[in-house]
């Protein structure tokens, strides 16, 4: 690696990445490890990977986010095990689709470690500078301009400026032309890209006040440890840190005399004061929307959360806000254990332009524009997995587009990354997206456990995982058929042993010659349990870790609980996987038929008005995405199907169609 300075010759890179957030690292991270001459431009060298808001990574479906990042070859998931201060797992009492690793991150050492990566990455230069516009050769874009006026030339372009676009943040009534926490922000790029004909729209987020920690009295909160958690977010990565050595959160709560205060001063919040003209997120509100929005509510909950190892803020999450200096200063007082808080840094909210995402192809591919690529928050998406997840898969593709490759594009059924770029390609968004898991059809199937072999074969295709870590997940990939195997090979028979065992656990008796599969189907018997039940009763025909004692050696202990975890869930829900897969191959059958780029739908009769625009503005790839656009309705898709059949008889005859066939 070597720090780009001076100006750059003419197509001297394969990739330029404007942005150095956390879908700009790895979008260059991803183009330069395949082997592309890279660029990374980010307004300030210090700010890169940087956490403005939450210092945390996971969560409900952001987990799997990152574990897909991981499995892909993306480095979210090793710079997050690398770098927390706390880890535990949620919703550990309901169903695998929904559980959940979350780590509070130091926030420093995230940013220095993941720069530190990008410094030694070979092909990768980054470099300090502001992007003011992008160098235009008729519909393709092939570099860009900085605010020195020099020209960067590159085949393709990756836009991942996250909220810096023409970026407005508001305190009260003060108002101020900046980025998160005080950065340059960048306003001549928004209006180069409406000039380019690009509709973008207007966004807002926020974030909370940060507190010192030694002005709290945390006696008054509940505590909230760590955890001793057998995996983290990287498949390969073995860093634990004991439970007792991580750093603790605390839970409070807001009450009703703070209401009342937020109350009294909607007018002087921006949000109702009209100072706020974008759209905030709908799932994560500031506490005046929370207090305007469910007034029966008598107290919200707030975590206060460290922000690193040596770090001396808290941050409180769950409050964030606008409001004046003063209103924050008595709202922070009023809650239980804050009371003589010191605030650090005030609570602000950030407006931000955004681009329509409906102008996207699924390969992120920005359409009518040869080269141009975009990630991240200027996507609409909210959320730092969310930013990393498109990306990993802009980098990817933004490489393939100048290999002449074809674009790597993940369907919903194959990972939450794919229904993420689904629904911002196909459905749009008109307020900050977040990544649920009620958004995922076939969660089940897309749990964060098996993120590393359900999407190996794609692993294996894009060429970022290195060869050790391939065989390391096709061993594990033998060892869970070795493990099935013997599972359902090994028979109980009814003896004492069995049933004291049984009775033991709470579990009922069972028939000679049930098979262990069978019996780990109970929902109170566990997978080691069963393990450790063969191996006294000497059950199991073949030794199921011989697989990944000849793959992946180095990582026999790491994979081999990761074996147990999945293969334990794919037992027990077996039923319901299999219904789901079979949803799946439904779904395929309508995602494989491919509709022609340049089809006319103006020229098909039968189609209804708004149909008719939806289909024209989106130019889905397949009927399955037209199937999913708001506004087209069965009969519209039925009336599309035909009109395909048609084309394709045509064809059959030799009359020519005038469609064309490709895709951008």
């Amino acid at each position: 690696m070597r720090f780009s300075g001076g100006s750059a010759s003419a197509s001297e890179y394969d990739v330029i990445v404007v942005g150095l957030g956390h879908a700009g690292c790895e979008a260059a991270l991803a183009a330069a490890r395949l082997g592309r001459r890279t660029l990374g431009l980010t307004i300030n060298m210090e700010n890169i990977a940087h956490m403005p808001c939450n210092p945390s990574i996971g969560g409900p479906a952001k987990a799997n986010l990152v574990r897909e990042v991981d499995a892909l070859g993306g480095e979210m998931g090793r710079n997050a095990d690398a770098t927390y201060v706390q880890i535990r797992m949620l919703n550990t009492q309901k169903g695998p689709a929904v559980r959940a690793l979350r780590a509070q991150s130091d926030k420093r050492r995230y940013h220095a470690r993941m720069k530190t990566v990008l410094e030694n990455t070979p092909n990768l230069d980054i470099q300090q500078g502001i992007v003011t516009g992008l160098v235009l050769q008729g519909q393709r874009v092939c570099g860009v301009r900085m605010w020195t006026g020099e020209e960067i030339r590159g085949r393709a372009v990756v836009l991942t400026t996250g909220t810096y676009l023409r970026s407005l943040v508001h305190v009260g009534s003060t108002q101020v032309v900046s980025g998160p926490q005080a950065q340059i922000t960048s306003g001549q790029l928004s209006e180069e890209l409406k000039a380019m004909g690009l509709s973008l729209q207007r966004f807002k987020t926020g974030t909370p006040p940060r507190v010192a920690k030694d002005s709290l009295d945390f006696s008054k909160m509940a505590i909230q440890p760590g955890e001793n958690v057998h995996t983290g977010f990287s498949f390969f990565s073995a860093r634990r840190v004991p439970a007792d050595r991580q750093l603790p959160c605390w839970l409070t709560y807001t009450n009703e005399r703070v209401h009342e205060l937020i109350a009294e001063n909607f007018d002087r919040a921006p949000v109702y004061s009209g100072d706020i003209q974008g759209v905030g997120p709908r799932y994560c509100p500031s506490i005046e929307v929370k207090v305007h929005d469910f007034p029966d509510k008598p107290a919200h909950q707030l975590f206060v959360e460290p922000e690193g190892w040596e770090s001396g803020e808290m941050y409180l999450a769950g409050l964030s806000t606008s409001l004046p200096a003063d209103v924050q200063r008595r709202m922070v007082a009023m809650i239980r254990g804050l009371e003589h808080a010191f605030i650090t840094r005030l609570g602000y909210a950030i407006e931000y332009d955004a681009l329509d995402p409906l102008q996207l192809w699924p390969s992120l591919a920005v359409k009518g524009w040869e080269g141009l690529f975009a990630a991240g928050q200027i996507n609409g998406t909210s959320g730092y997995e969310e930013a990393a997840a498109q990306g990993l898969l802009a980098g990817i593709n933004a490489a393939r587009y100048v290999q002449g490759l074809a674009p790597v594009i993940l369907g919903r059924d194959r990972a939450y990354i794919g229904v993420l770029i689904d629904d911002l390609v196909t459905r749009g968004t008109r307020e900050p997206y977040r990544m649920l898991t009620s958004r995922a059809e076939y969660r089940l199937l897309l749990r964060q456990d098996n993120a590393d072999v359900r999407l190996w074969d794609v692993a294996r295709e894009v060429g970022l995982l290195p060869p050790e870590r391939l065989r390391m997940v096709e061993a594990k990939l033998e060892g869970e058929r070795a493990l099935r195997r013997a599972l359902a090979r090994g028979r109980l028979g009814n003896t004492p042993f069995v049933a004291r065992w049984l009775a033991e656990r709470g579990s009922a008796p069972v028939r000679d010659g049930m098979s262990l599969e069978e019996l780990l189907r109970r929902p109170e018997i566990r997978i080691d349990e069963v393990l450790a039940l063969a191996a006294a009763e000497q059950l199991m025909d073949q030794d199921w870790r011989e697989p990944l004692r000849r793959g992946c050696r180095r990582w026999e202990p790491l994979a081999a609980q990761q074996v147990l975890e999945n293969v334990e869930q794919e037992v027990k829900y077996a039923g319901y996987i299999a219904r789901q897969q079979a949803a799946v191959e439904r779904f395929r059958r309508l995602e494989d038929r491919r509709i022609p780029e340049g089809l006319d739908y103006a020229a098909i009769p039968g189609l209804s008005n708004e149909g008719r625009e939806k289909l024209q503005r989106v130019r889905p790839v397949s009927v399955g995405q037209a199937a999913r656009i708001s506004g087209v309705s069965p009969a519209d898709v039925s009336i599309v199907l035909l009109h395909l059949d048609r084309m394709s008889r045509a064809r059959g005859r030799g009359e020519g169609t005038g469609e064309g066939e490709g895709r951008g």
